[in-house]
């Protein structure tokens, strides 16, 4: 199989992986609004580093969509121009889609930097499309899955616009999240059928079944995870970042499943890693599996009872989504192997 493909489709999804984490750690520091326009920062492709760069200036060059802070509102420069001495109203005009006109020059930068990898990761799946067109008919499931990867991280940029215009509305910041696990699965299926092997031993009904059970409770507690991370979201609201302490002092119900269901998840996996070995199957998935669900687990644990320590939200995040991964990728080949779909 194509070596191009191959490379192209593992540095899309290490680039999407980082964008997961990325994401996060802009939710994690409020960076959300570090650039409060799209897909420019503050009307400009290199965001500024100080406040005195969005304040006006006489004798000075503005482009359009160049953006200020004048008495707590965006103004954004309806034409290119030079200004004059003193300041001329009808040359701006207010920014309408939201009323956040904060600078923070780390959260600018955060936040430019989560931006940045996006249009990486959108320019890697661009360039695995290309080289996707020669399968179209030797191997239409690459091509389909590539074109999908593509329309995928054009419709998250999108999401990611609507997020920014939204001043982080807390639904569509989780819709956003849910959009980047699918990309990550189309990018697994054109991994998958990418790739020639053969397992040594094909898994029996019994272990294909426990291992469905265990990435359909993954998936589970990521949809728990995503609720209780909005929750959070709106304690950090009432607050603030200063009193991590109080955002789970009285959660709802849906961290008390989510926690509880950790418990069997940790069963069901056991249980898989048992019937593996006494079935001499591969064991890289189910080792890379426990070890994941162990550092979501002491995460967690982490985050409730420590007042969420920096870092460890984006990284429970990211182990969770590694999660996703390993075991849908273990799922897609059995299911292309039993089938013949890889070469």
């Amino acid at each position: 199989m194509n070596k191009q493909l191959q490379r192209w489709t593992r540095i899309s999804l290490y680039l999407i992986f980082l964008v997961i984490a990325a994401g996060a750690t802009v939710r994690m520091t409020g960076s959300g609004m570090g650039c409060p326009d799209w897909p420019k920062c503050f009307g400009y492709y290199i965001p500024p580093t100080n406040a005195e760069q969005l304040s006006w200036k006489p004798k000075t060059d503005y482009k359009k969509g160049n953006v200020i802070i004048d008495h707590d509102r965006l103004l954004v420069a309806a034409t290119s121009f030079t200004s004059a001495d003193t300041f001329k109203p009808d040359l701006w005009e207010p920014y309408t889609k939201h009323d956040y006109a904060v600078f923070n020059a780390t959260h600018t930068w955060i936040e430019f930097i989560n931006r940045l990898l996006g249009a990486l990761s959108g320019l890697a799946v661009l360039i695995l499309f290309f080289f996707s067109l020669k399968w179209i008919r030797k191997k239409p499931i690459i091509f389909i899955f590539s074109l999908l990867t593509l329309l995928g991280i054009l419709f998250q940029a999108w999401l990611g616009k609507t997020v920014v215009d939204s001043n982080l509305l807390p639904l569509k910041i989780s819709m956003h999240m849910a959009m980047a696990l699918l990309l990550v699965g189309f990018l697994l299926v054109v991994r998958v059928a990418s790739k020639s092997f053969g397992l040594k031993k094909y898994p029996s009904r019994k272990v294909r079944r426990l291992l469905y059970l265990a990435f359909g409770l993954t998936l589970a507690q990521i949809i728990l995870g995503i609720q209780v991370r909005q929750f959070v979201d709106t304690q950090v609201d009432r607050w603030g970042y200063a009193l991590p302490q109080f955002w789970l002092a009285a959660p709802e119900l849906n961290f008390y499943i989510h926690r509880s269901l950790s418990l069997l998840v940790v069963v069901i996996n056991v249980w898989l890693y048992i019937l593996v070995v006494r079935n001499k199957l591969e064991r890289i998935f189910i080792h890379r599996t426990l070890w994941l669900i162990i550092g979501e687990i002491l995460l967690g644990i982490t985050m409730f009872y420590f007042a969420f320590p920096f870092g460890t939200q984006p990284l429970h995040l990211l182990l969770a989504t590694l999660l996703f991964g390993v075991q849908l990728y273990w799922i897609l080949r059995i299911h292309f192997n039993r089938y013949d779909l890889s070469l």
